[in-house]
């Protein structure tokens, strides 16, 4: 088998055979392959596509690339879920301890952030003593006594996807639906879940910014998890405007708690309901919507989903104390009001470039090397359908060091778009793929 002919079927638009295509994906993983045949098989593969059977395969393949994890040894229906990202995406923190007090195993491992704020990873080291790594038989029994933990991806799980991921970011190949459907679902199959829950975000603020992208990527990730074995659900949601008020790891980390004592943001918290209903039901604890809604409300109110999270922190070696004292999580030195230049109602905030704002402060990492300042970020005053007078303030910058105040100010006013007419704010959950969608 040699990868010049495999270059060449793909580039006439033939479907490849799982051989051809594991061949390609192991051979570039060992350095077998060079980086200039892997990205012209890249290019032919974005301007052909691939047939859902060979997306399968590419994901089976890039999965088996590297470790898998084994969650067999931990009782029940192991759920996880994953977001393509957006600002202000603090879920994992909630949906996790929420859903494993309801009974639902959660066996995850999360990435660091790069650009717009931290990753879960990164969040979670807001608090004082928060260890992300462990061994493995730790890891499991923890999952098996509290429902709950969360550690960092290891370099080891899907490395194809990682190798992969670096040529198409030089090659201008990132944007394949099937090629990001492989790349997200690689590394879920590779972490051993036996069902997936999908946060498919779309907007200003997301990889994918219409929705009809956002439909077709989410029904290529379903499509590849059932036919890889895995009941797989996949919720659209509105990334037009940054999820919650907060944008920056503490902060986010702060608004997270509120939510688990029912005090948070209401699209916060609808999203995490939402998504908390599919685990439930994927993982067999209520498969009625309404039922699961009114399970996950109960366990906001009595304090049981705060508590989780408390004995979450402590099983990995994090303060406990921080869920009932803010003052312990990391604190900015300073507090800068944005204030509004217009009167107006608020119609949209540019996601994006809150996100770039928050990253300007040192939330976020311009570069895999790029220190994040856990401290610092945005909170903003006002949302989408608020009315904002001139003069009044519509976010705040915490900061550390001033030098960028001015431009961060600027960036936060352009991306608030405000109109003379009232804006009715849309729904947060704009869908959902299912098997039967297909």
């Amino acid at each position: 088998m040699r990868m010049v002919d495999i270059i060449l079927k793909k580039r006439r638009g033939l479907e490849l055979s799982s051989e051809e295509i594991d061949f390609f994906v192991q051979g570039y993983t060992h350095d077998k392959i060079p980086d200039y045949q892997a990205a012209a098989f890249l290019m032919a593969a974005f301007f052909q596509g691939f047939s859902p059977r060979e997306t399968g395969d590419l994901t089976i393949s890039m999965a088996r690339s590297g470790d898998q994890a084994d969650l067999s040894g931990i009782p029940g229906i192991k759920v996880d879920k994953h977001s393509t990202g957006g600002v202000g995406d603090k879920v994992t923190l909630i949906v996790g301890p929420l859903v494993a007090a309801a009974g639902v195993p959660v066996a995850k491992m999360s990435g660091r952030g790069l650009g717009h704020t931290g990753g879960t990873i990164d969040k979670l080291e807001s608090i004082p003593g928060f260890k992300v790594t462990m061994d493995n038989q730790s890891f499991l029994e923890q999952v098996r006594n509290l429902k709950l933990a969360v550690v960092a991806q290891t370099g080891q799980l899907a490395p194809a996807d990682k190798k992969l991921y670096a040529l198409r970011d030089v090659t201008a190949t990132v944007e394949s639906i099937p090629l990001i459907a492989a790349s997200v679902m690689s590394k879920k199959i590779a972490a051993g879940a036996d069902a997936i829950v999908l946060d498919v975000k779309v907007g200003s603020g997301a990889f994918m910014k219409n929705p009809s992208d956002a439909f077709s990527l989410a029904r290529t990730m379903v499509e590849i998890g059932h036919r890889l074995g895995r009941q797989t659900v996949a919720l659209i949601t509105d990334m037009d405007q940054p999820l919650g008020f907060a944008i920056g790891n503490a902060l986010e980390v702060k608004e997270a708690i509120e939510t688990l004592r029912d005090n948070g943001p209401a699209d916060l918290k609808e999203i995490c309901i939402c998504l908390g209903c599919e685990m439930l039901g994927l993982a067999g604890i209520e498969k009625d919507q309404l039922a699961a809604r009114r399970k996950l409300e109960d366990l906001l109110k009595s304090g049981a989903a705060l508590n989780k999270l408390k004995e979450f922190v402590q099983a990995q070696g994090g303060n406990p104390q921080v869920v009932d004292h803010f003052d312990l999580l990391p604190q900015a030195s300073d507090i800068h009001q944005v204030t509004a230049l217009t009167d107006g109602y608020v119609r949209e905030i540019q996601s994006e470039q809150v996100g770039l704002a928050a990253m300007w402060l040192g939330a976020g990492r311009a570069t895999k090397e790029s220190v994040i300042d856990l401290a610092v970020g945005v909170v903003l005053r006002k949302k989408v359908g608020d009315f904002v007078n001139k003069g009044e303030v519509i976010a705040e910058l915490h900061v550390n060091e001033n030098k960028e105040i001015t431009k961060v100010a600027d960036m936060l006013r352009q991306a608030y778009v405000l109109q003379r007419e009232p804006v009715e704010a849309k729904d947060i959950l704009l869908g959902k793929v299912t098997k039967e969608d297909l």
